[in-house]
Order: C-alpha cells, then structure tokens, then sequence
C-alpha cells in the first residue's frame, strides 16, 4: 500500500507578513460569535463576560471587535500591532480572520502590488476603505 493521497493546498498570491494590515483596518466592523467570545477569554485568561465587554461592542444587531486608532488609516482592529502591523492575537482572532481571504488572491495585496508599480515607489500606500449601505431596490425604493 502507498500513502495516501491529500490534496495539495491551493498556492496563495499574496504575503500578508508584507501587507500593511488592510483587512485588519478598512472595514467598519468585524463581526464575532460567541466562540471567537471564548477563545478570546481562554486566551486572555478573563472570563466570557469581561472579554465580551472589554473587546467587544454592539453594532447595529451585531457583536463586534472595538477599533483603537491607526496613524495609518485613522482606525484599525484593537489587536493589530501597530509596530509590525501583525496580528497580536494571531492563535486567539475570530473566525472570520481566520477564513480571510477565501481564495488564493488577495485584493488588498493585488491593489498594494499594483500602485507600488505604478507608482515607481516601494512605499506607496492606497488609502481604502470598505463600507456597506443599503440597497434601494427598483421603483418602489425599498431597502433590500
């Protein structure tokens, strides 16, 4: 019998280890479950109640991480190291940090990559930011 066989994983094209932190600073919120709650607890070694406090917030309907201030894009996640723009929970973050990206591209990384090229500058950062708004749908002008 041979070994068995596994699927090779997916090359990724991008490094986050290079990447200034975009996804840990452009989006308004970062949604957690009560799982992320716990881990985050166990990792801090607080309980449920004072990690949901101390790191969390409502937002709209949500559970959200709070945000700290960022010279760089004037707000990013709490954990986010701002000397290393690392993650400074990396075993402990949320499940959907953990997921992110979902494929083997990054945009953020694409756009970084793109700009320092055409730009001629090995520094150049885009500025962005993601929010989400509404839609109105069709003649009647509800919100979908």
């Amino acid at each position: 019998m041979g070994e068995p066989v596994t699927a090779a994983k997916p090359r990724s094209y991008y490094d986050c280890v290079k990447c200034p932190a975009f996804c840990c600073s452009i989006y308004e919120r970062v949604q957690v479950t009560l799982r992320d709650i716990r881990r985050l607890a166990k990792h801090f070694g607080v309980t449920e109640q004072v990690a949901t406090t101390r790191f969390t917030k409502v937002w709209g309907k949500e559970r959200v991480l709070r945000k700290k201030a960022d010279p760089m894009f004037g707000q990013t996640c709490q954990f986010l190291n701002l000397e290393t723009r690392n993650c400074g929970i990396y075993h402990a973050r949320p499940a959907v940090c953990r997921e992110f990206p979902t494929t083997t591209r990054c945009a953020y990384w694409d756009l970084l990559k793109f700009e320092r090229e055409q730009q001629d500058d090995p520094d150049t950062l885009p500025l962005v930011k993601i929010t989400f708004h509404a839609r109105r749908n069709g003649k009647n002008g509800k919100k979908s």
